[in-house]
């Protein structure tokens, strides 16, 4: 599957109703108000994020337009990365302080924080990396790599009833999934690409914006159909092992003829059947 093939070729309009904006989240405005921000640019109604950031923090917030919304749960739950700075109510020693941190990878089990939309129940949540990046004073900055609905605000309060209190002063996201900070956008970058492609039909910024949602096939694994009985298909058929150029070896599948996305498919005792099909 070439995305960047699907990108530079597939027509505007197209993208425009299936694609993804990787946006580089400002501070003080919420993910619903980047959502209504990219509704507004492109005077769309169906516009959706892919996992809530803070009012304060910043980076990396993919926004799915128009079909892409029905794709939201196979791109979100999967590992984010954070940089940040903690300050540290006691002083500690360096060595302490990192040995205490490393108690933090791993598996651990996580309450949501009191303003969480989620139930406050213990939660399993995995840290594949917490560690100090630069320390002044009591400014700790860090890197953290975990789990999806992991709050890194709350592994900071966490660490300090361990070390005397310490709480979280600043925070960027700087990759969601496949998503990463190096090809995020700004909002200006966005409204100013649409501006340049309303205004004089030039598509080239917008193009580079649009990430085309057949990107799902980096998520979930992704079949190729032959062709055969795609209109039964379409309509709800199970697909059958004799519908595949090769037999897939998963449960969960993005399925394709050739370039074109057909939908997700789940294993059942029939075959496969359709969470989601794209027509």
């Amino acid at each position: 599957m070439d995305i960047k093939e699907i990108q530079k070729t597939k027509p505007i309009q197209e993208l425009l109703e299936f694609s993804i904006i990787n946006v580089d989240k400002p501070s003080h405005i919420t993910s619903f108000g980047v959502v209504d921000r990219i509704r507004n640019i492109f005077d769309i109604k169906r516009v959706g994020h892919f996992g809530t950031l803070d009012l304060k923090v910043t980076g990396v917030l993919p926004i799915a337009l128009g079909k892409a919304c029905k794709l939201c749960e196979y791109f979100m739950h999967h590992d984010k990365v954070y940089v940040g700075k903690m300050w540290i109510h006691a002083e500690i020693e360096e060595d302490k302080l990192r040995a205490e941190m490393k108690k933090f990878i791993g598996k651990i089990m996580q309450k949501p924080p009191v303003k969480s939309a989620v139930k406050r129940v213990l939660r399993p949540r995995m840290v594949n990396r917490f560690e100090i990046t630069k320390i002044e004073g009591k400014a700790v900055s860090f890197i953290a790599d975990v789990e999806a609905g992991t709050y890194i605000r709350k592994l900071i309060s966490d660490l300090g009833k361990n070390i005397g209190g310490a709480h979280m002063i600043e925070l960027r996201r700087l990759r969601a999934g496949i998503f990463e900070e190096k090809n995020s956008h700004t909002l200006e970058k966005v409204s100013e690409a649409f501006r340049l492609y309303n205004e004089n039909n030039d598509e080239k910024a917008l193009r580079e914006i649009l990430i085309p949602a057949e990107i799902i096939s980096e998520v979930l694994p992704s079949y190729e159909l032959n062709g055969e009985n795609l209109q039964y298909i379409l309509n709800g058929i199970p697909i059958r092992e004799e519908h595949f150029v090769e037999q897939p070896k998963e449960d969960l599948i993005s399925v394709f003829l050739k370039d074109k996305f057909i939908g997700i498919f789940e294993k059942n005792d029939d075959g496969f059947k359709a969470k989601f099909v794209f027509n």
